[in-house]
């Protein structure tokens, strides 16, 4: 067993091996991470994973390019090949179907998966999302064009957070060593080279799309949020016809880890509403 705290399980995604973290028991949740230099499952996720895994199983697993997982020799790193590592994992784990808690690029993410896969997805949790049509802020702009250093990383956390007591030196090089550990920032850079609207948009599902989902969706954002614009909730607000808004203030793109507790209970609830749903309307 590794001593290292974001290395979870092996699980044959496809044609490489996903990092997964796995814990608890009970109906699935599957927890896809943000797309910030150095980020893993357990960095993005680990205020939430233990809260989940009281009630739940929860796997969170590095999307390929991140983290712990592969990075196989000419691995495609856009919509079509994280989604696949999505579905690939629930059938590698024998899980016909998934709540989805998708933060930022993970939204993205969650979207394009309950759209392409439906009946995977039970419900669907978006937090910070991208995912809509949006003008790259300068703060998504200089997260995906980060130039490793010490420097470049505090510069970032304050794009991060709105808070400014979660900015620390110790945090600063933490993630900093995180985003150059050997073959991390390789990948990193080959995601989102400029021009970089090009990503947003490759990442935005349709309008019509969006509008026919069934599932039932809370829609999470921090007001202050400079790296994804609180416009973007507001528009899935609008778009998806089962939702429910929960806009936090005082609070940045860091939503997890800046208002945890809350977001864990805000999460907690709204998951165990189809818990109960389920045990009243069990599937034939």
């Amino acid at each position: 067993m590794s001593d290292n705290a974001e290395i979870g399980r092996r699980v044959r995604t496809g044609a490489f091996d996903s990092n997964v973290h796995d814990l608890g028991t009970g109906a699935p949740v599957l927890l896809i991470h943000g797309s910030g230099p150095g980020v893993s499952a357990w960095a993005n996720w680990r205020l939430l994973l233990p809260a989940l895994a009281q009630q739940r199983r929860v796997l969170a697993p590095d999307m390929v390019g991140f983290g712990h997982t592969d990075r196989p020799a000419g691995a495609r790193y856009d919509m079509a090949t994280w989604v696949q590592q999505a579905l690939d994992l629930m059938d590698a784990l024998d899980l016909e179907r998934a709540d989805v808690v998708g933060n930022s690029f993970g939204g993205a993410l969650a979207l394009a998966l309950a759209i392409r896969a439906p009946q995977r997805v039970r419900r669907l949790v978006l937090m910070g999302s991208v995912g809509v049509p949006f003008a790259i802020t300068p703060g998504l702009e200089a997260v995906w064009g980060y130039q490793p250093s010490l420097a470049a990383m505090r510069a970032l956390l304050d794009i991060f957070a709105h808070s400014r007591e979660l900015v620390t030196d110790e945090l600063a090089q933490l993630r900093h060593y995180a985003s150059v550990r050997p073959g991390f920032h390789e990948s990193y850079a080959e995601m989102f080279p400029a021009p970089r609207q090009r990503w947003v948009d490759a990442m935005a599902s349709a309008e019509t799309d969006i509008r026919a989902l069934p599932h039932q969706t809370l829609v999470v954002h921090g007001r202050e949020d400079r790296v994804i614009p609180l416009a973007n909730s507001l528009t899935l607000a609008q778009w998806i016809p089962n939702v429910q808004l929960h806009v936090f203030g005082h609070c940045g793109h860091w939503t997890q880890i800046e208002h945890s507790a809350r977001f864990n209970r805000l999460i907690g609830e709204f998951l165990a509403e189809a818990d109960a749903q389920t045990l009243q309307n069990p599937r034939p």
